[in-house]
């Protein structure tokens, strides 16, 4: 871990701004695709590059803004890694948020998330808070495999049910699903059973596959050979060097993602759900005067 401080900290359209507070990640999933050479890290994955005057910077910026908008976090890096136990600027960004009655849409895959449920509501009382989990695999065996640095599906459900006791709206990303691992009926119907239970927003899937580049590549199929060995040679037999991956079983499970979905009025396509968590209710939107 390393410290720096950054020139900004939100980018984005003035209807949504995403923040990343950390650079890297301790989680391990193999397949990362933040592991790719395109991001153009300079420090090793798993020194985390924290972004120390994070708070410092997001309170100047919306103290600023005379629209309020939705400030989304954990598309690149997991906003509640290991680190975060102790430094806690996730939560001192929230704290920020909510003072200046800003929306947030938060993404991880730790239920460290639920020692800020408090703040969470508070933001979904004065604004809007969307919580986002990322679910691939229910058999919690398998996901320590996958995502071994890192609480289990079990757990993530367990903050589903909690988000929803609290009122506050949740959406899930169900990606990546690798080819010839987690890409069975069982393991969707059964992660989706669990969306629909828990009364998710929406479901995130990008085909039912997976995708490879340059540095995330080359993980994955360590991961594979250490794991599952044999299945590297399969991989690139089906796919060569291929950026995207669709699992052999895509279509029949895009159908029973789609049936599930449209049985429990989840919204099931990327576009439905991006719209969701980017928008803000009129109330909010526009400045008061009390906010100067």
């Amino acid at each position: 871990m390393h410290f720096v401080d950054a020139k900004g900290i939100l980018t984005g359209k003035n209807g949504f701004q995403g923040m990343n507070i950390y650079r890297g990640c301790t989680h391990g999933c193999i397949y990362c695709d933040s592991r790719s050479k395109c991001y153009q890290f300079t420090h090793p994955f798993e020194d985390i590059e924290v972004k120390q005057n994070a708070p410092e910077l997001l309170e100047k910026t919306l103290k600023s803004k005379r629209k309020k908008c939705m400030i989304g976090t954990g598309a690149m890096s997991d906003p509640y890694m290991h680190c975060e136990k102790d430094l806690q600027l996730t939560r001192k960004c929230l704290e920020i948020i909510l003072r200046y009655s800003f929306g947030v849409a938060i993404q991880t895959k730790s239920d460290l998330i639920l020692r800020d449920i408090d703040l969470l509501s508070e933001i979904n009382k004065s604004a809007k808070c969307v919580v986002q989990i990322t679910l691939t695999t229910y058999d919690d065996e398998l996901c320590s495999i996958l995502e071994p640095n890192v609480c289990n599906t079990k757990c993530r459900i367990k903050v589903l049910e909690m988000m929803q006791e609290r009122g506050i709206p949740t959406v899930v990303w169900l990606t990546p699903i690798l080819p010839f691992i987690n890409d069975t009926k069982e393991n969707i119907s059964a992660i989706l059973n669990e969306c629909a239970r828990t009364g998710v927003k929406g479901v995130i899937d990008f085909g039912m596959g997976l995708t490879l580049r340059e540095g995330d590549r080359e993980y994955y199929y360590e991961a594979l050979d250490k794991h599952f060995p044999g299945m590297k040679e399969q991989y690139i037999k089906q796919y060569g060097n291929a950026y995207e991956l669709p699992s052999p079983n895509s279509k029949e499970l895009r159908a029973l993602f789609q049936d599930i979905c449209e049985k429990n009025g989840i919204l099931s396509t990327p576009d439905e759900c991006f719209r969701y968590m980017s928008d803000l209710p009129d109330k909010y939107t526009q400045m008061s005067l009390f906010d100067f």
